[in-house]
């Protein structure tokens, strides 16, 4: 049986959008249409109606989410929904453009037609043309700290360099952003991440990490590519891309608020190897069961914010997330720019127009105190503290921080005293070129929270729509797994990203240890690649013979003979001090059949070792990825998998191209 993340309904769809939008920015409904088409001018033909249709992908026949369709001879446009539908006025003598990264562009006329159903053709030198516009690239390398790298330049060749190149020509026509220009400067940040090789049971007997929630690097990523741009290597971390998607593991059945599961299979980038694939399914509570959240929106107004990709974004989103509050929520709103200030003292979640008034009258401007507005937002979260309720701080920022406490260390100081007065954080970003990622992923790991990136309306709705009861509600805090392979059968282990959650061994028995949240019915899903005994390989050295350590089947535990490993959670209630343990062993009969779960996270942690150029990547390819997440798809009613697909097809043309 599929678990599914719990949905919210959506009491009234949101009545503004912003008439510029960015990327895939989706139409939300045509209330949103008459704002957009507002403030055009018209073209010579009056006699205007709307048309609308369903774009879909000539291969596999799925919809093609933000599909940019534009009326000729005009600025007048908007893109694809979730399911590839669209509607736009226009008249009779009219063409409509159909565009959309990496396949033909398709002009179409209207006539009389008011239902336009397009078909797109994929369409290599259209990527070409992409991924080498202007004067040649040359690499750029990327200005590294110890712990920072800055992303410099603006596009970056697949296969090629490994940081970003810059070109000097503009965007192709057929890449609009709907008047959001790709900047031509690029001083993004992004922490760097050392990938983690294979160690030996023997001398490193045990692995042990914090859950990761955040999806952050997926949307990024998607953001890279829709702008026909390879993302920087450090933008990927691949537990990231593996969390974004749901998995159909079972929900608990006992006391924990979790589930656990765990499957063997050959891993399918080297058959020599094995894939150890864990899966933790949190409980879905029904939104009526929820407690009462107290929440401060926390939003960046500063100069930085002032495009429509980010505070016009920023506005759109929490307006989706004010419809499914309940009249025991209470929201405040907090700004900061130059200084911090209250926008909106804490309402009742029922006054959803007071709320949106107060959200559509901000405005940006000025330089970013990100300090003052986490001690603003923090104290007014502690006064209208709900014992037994939810009490988060929800940041919205580009991460520019520029005036006060502004690095990484201070906020991650700040951040830390503010997490012990039981208010957590979910942090959400928003923006290109400036993007400061390092500063976002540090104030929601050390904040007790989750991140998400939010590149565009469709994001935003997953995350505080369709998934609101696991993005803001936590069922499990400072969850932590801790992993005994056992000699006998492994003479080698990875494990496949999380390399910014590593804890030491003795971190899993100290309850003062910070470590990640689970939300209501979030899916968390790690992976550990395995090189079994008898194998030989380049990834693993050598030493010469231990002379105290187990060495025979005598010296091992009972039942542990037939055991692959052990697996051990710790977590915490929400509100609790004091770890609770569950032990879980994995068995060599687990090795069988892999399940659809399987495949589909062996297929996103593969294309994201591609994107990483990683040397572990073995005999990865995008065609093998495509392959196996066609293979694994299953039910996609929201269409995410098929967009993954879609992704995995345009960098793999990308590279063909390079």
């Amino acid at each position: 049986m599929k678990s599914e993340s719990p949905t919210h309904p959506i009491h009234k769809q949101p009545k503004t959008i912003m008439k510029h939008t960015y990327g895939n920015l989706l139409l939300l409904g045509l209330s949103c249409l008459s704002l957009l088409l507002g403030g055009w001018t018209q073209g010579p033909n009056t006699q205007q109606s709307f048309v609308q249709g369903t774009v879909t992908d000539a291969d596999m026949g799925d919809p093609l989410p933000g599909v940019n369709v534009v009326l000729v001879g005009t600025q007048h446009a908007v893109s694809t929904d979730l399911d590839g539908k669209y509607q736009i006025q226009a008249g009779p003598n009219d063409k409509l453009s159909f565009s959309f990264i990496g396949y033909e562009t398709q002009e179409i006329e209207v006539k009389n037609r008011s239902v336009i159903d397009v078909v797109l053709q994929p369409d290599v030198e259209v990527l070409e043309e992409v991924v080498v516009t202007g004067s040649p690239a040359r690499d750029v390398r990327a200005n590294l700290s110890s712990s920072v790298s800055t992303v410099v330049g603006r596009n970056r060749r697949f296969g090629g360099g490994r940081r970003a190149a810059r070109t000097t020509s503009p965007s192709p026509s057929y890449l609009s952003t709907n008047d959001v220009p790709v900047p031509d400067y690029n001083r993004e940040e992004y922490a760097a991440i050392r990938e983690r090789g294979f160690v030996k049971p023997q001398d490193e007997a045990l692995s042990t990490f914090s859950i990761d929630v955040d999806v952050a690097s997926y949307a990024n990523m998607r953001r890279f590519i829709n702008q026909g741009q390879a993302p920087p290597e450090d933008a990927i971390r691949i537990e990231e891309m593996v969390n974004y998607f749901n998995y159909s593991y079972p929900q608990p059945k006992d006391e924990h608020p979790f589930s656990i599961t765990t499957e063997v299979a050959p891993a399918p980038w080297a058959p020599d190897h094995y894939l150890l694939h864990v899966g933790l399914q949190g409980k879905i509570i029904p939104p009526e069961d929820l407690p009462p959240s107290n929440l401060v929106f926390l939003i960046d107004v500063s100069g930085s914010m002032s495009s429509a990709n980010k505070l016009g974004l920023v506005k759109s989103s929490l307006e989706m997330l004010t419809d499914q509050l309940r009249k025991e929520d209470r929201v405040a709103i907090v700004v900061y720019a130059g200084a911090a200030g209250v926008v909106l003292e804490s309402t009742p979640g029922n006054q959803v127009e007071k709320i949106k008034r107060a959200l559509r009258r901000l405005e940006a401007g000025g330089s970013t105190a990100g300090g003052a507005g986490i001690e603003m937002a923090y104290k007014i979260a502690l006064e209208n503290f709900q014992e037994g309720g939810n009490n988060r701080v929800i940041m919205c920022s580009d991460g520019d921080f520029n005036v006060g406490t502004s690095s990484s260390g201070g906020l991650e100081r700040l951040i830390k005293k503010k997490r012990d007065q039981g208010i957590f954080l979910t942090v959400l970003g928003y923006g290109m070129g400036n993007y400061q990622d390092s500063k976002m992923e540090t104030l929601a790991d050390k904040g007790n929270g989750n991140y998400a990136y939010i590149d565009n309306a469709q994001e935003a709705q997953k995350v505080l729509v369709s998934e609101f009861g696991g993005t803001l509600f936590t069922i499990a805090k400072d969850v932590k797994l801790q992993l005994e392979f056992n000699p006998r059968y492994v003479q080698g282990y990875r494990l496949i990203g999380y390399e910014n959650r590593m804890l030491e061994a003795e971190d899993f028995n100290n309850d003062k240890k910070d470590a990640g949240e689970l939300g209501s019915g979030h899916t968390v899903t790690a992976l550990y690649e395995i090189i079994p005994t008898g194998i030989n390989s380049e990834h693993l050295g050598s030493v010469d013979p231990l002379r105290y350590q187990a060495s025979s089947d005598t010296d091992l535990p009972d039942g542990a003979v037939n055991e692959w490993a052990t697996v051990k959670f710790r977590y915490k209630a929400p509100d609790g001090n004091t770890s609770q343990l569950i032990v879980h062993p994995i068995l060599k009969a687990e090795q069988e059949d892999a399940s659809e779960n399987f495949f589909w996270s062996a297929a996103v942690a593969q294309y994201g070792m591609l994107l990483r150029d990683s040397e572990y990547k073995g005999n990865a390819s995008y065609e093998a990825v495509v392959a196996l997440a066609r293979k694994s798809r299953g039910e996609d009613d929201e269409g995410y998998r098929a967009e993954f697909i879609r992704l995995v097809k345009a960098s793999q043309l990308f590279a063909d191209a390079d």
